[in-house]
């Protein structure tokens, strides 16, 4: 008897729990541009793969809030950098502001890291990418979240000692040139 009456109740539920997600996936974003997320809401938004934006590297979850960063137009994008991660120098070709939602960001200026040009950013902390100009960041013992917004399309280009570029282009893809042949 207890076991039927669990099995009828486990349709309901589940039901319950799906109409939850789609209503809550659709009022995130509205057709007509408005948007209103939670922290709880922004949680449940899919991390996308590293790609246009980003730094590129593995174990950095990025979610995409408002826009497309690979076309023209403004985006918002939320980076959850994992405990211990070193970003290298890199630039993105758009204007980009930023602000830490939580964890201790340190961030520097420059084509080099440079432990003594980073500046530790804790949570409400804002900072700004230049395009074009170089910067590096790091995470130390805990995760970081930052949100950042400009305006597409972006990409990311590293600039590293052996005088070649790692470019993550505007659809997201990472290839490899020559620095002379920019």
């Amino acid at each position: 008897m207890k076991e039927e009456s669990m099995r009828k109740l486990r349709r309901p539920i589940l039901l319950a729990f799906v109409m939850i997600s789609l209503f809550s996936a659709l009022g995130a974003q509205s057709k007509d541009g408005e948007n209103r997320l939670t922290p709880i809401e922004i949680e449940s938004v899919t991390p996308i793969a590293p790609g246009a934006g980003t730094s590129g590297l593995a174990g950095i979850k990025t979610r995409v809030l408002k826009g497309d960063p690979t076309r023209p137009g403004l985006y918002t994008i939320q980076l959850t950098i994992p405990a211990n991660t070193t970003i290298q120098a890199h630039d993105h070709p758009d204007d980009r502001i930023a602000t830490v939602i939580s964890g201790t960001w340190y961030i520097g200026y420059g084509n080099k890291f440079d432990d003594k040009k980073l500046k530790a950013l804790p949570p409400g902390s804002f900072y700004t990418e230049v395009p074009h100009d170089m910067h590096f960041a790091m995470t130390r013992d805990t995760p970081v979240v930052v949100m950042i917004t400009g305006y597409g399309p972006t990409g990311t280009k590293y600039f590293e000692a052996n005088a070649n570029y790692r470019v993550i282009d505007t659809k997201g893809i990472s290839v490899r040139r020559n620095r002379e042949t920019k």
